[in-house]
């Protein structure tokens, strides 16, 4: 899925991200309000990975979400 339609969707996605990072809060989901930069450097602070894992795993979860 394009990030354009993350974006779109966020509010019905909120939940699989929470699945699949499970770690960050409502206040989190709010502050990244679907933008991507912004998903990537909670879970970078969240999980004190390095910027570019973190977006791996991101780009990873986008092309497998239905």
């Amino acid at each position: 899925m394009n990030w354009d339609r993350v974006e779109g969707n966020w509010k019905q996605l909120k939940g699989k991200v929470q699945e699949k990072w499970g770690d960050l809060t409502d206040d989190d989901f709010d502050r990244i309000a679907g933008q991507r930069e912004q998903l990537i450097g909670e879970i970078q602070t969240r999980y004190g990975i390095a910027k570019d894992e973190a977006e791996k795993q991101v780009d990873d979860w986008s092309r497998n979400i239905q």
